[in-house]
């Protein structure tokens, strides 16, 4: 259960992420609620998760789902770089990730 915790931890990470983009400086009222409420829940949940994984483990896979999926859409939704030495890159974290996972269940 601690791992779908901090899945969805890092989903709503990339979330407020994202949001950021949207408060033009936290000077608009919705975006920026959303960011903030984002943010404190995403925190809740990696600390939730984190009674039960390492921290250390719990901590990089989510700032892991957060970085790859603010990247991918930064991709999509802002027209961000493509080139394919960002992509490799994003593709390495996400393979940290997943060595990060199986090393925890060993």
């Amino acid at each position: 259960m601690a791992w779908l915790i901090l899945f969805v931890a890092g989903l709503v990470e990339v979330g407020w992420a994202v949001g950021l983009k949207y408060t033009a400086g936290f000077t608009r009222l919705w975006p920026s609620l959303f960011t903030v409420v984002g943010g404190v829940v995403s925190f809740v949940l990696l600390a939730r998760a984190a009674k039960d994984l390492p921290i250390g483990t719990a901590y990089a896979v989510w700032t892991g789902i957060g970085v790859v999926g603010t990247a991918v859409l930064g991709i999509a939704l802002f027209h961000e770089s493509r080139d394919w030495l960002r992509l490799a890159c994003i593709a390495l974290i996400v393979v940290g990730i997943a060595g990060l996972r199986v090393a925890a269940a060993r």
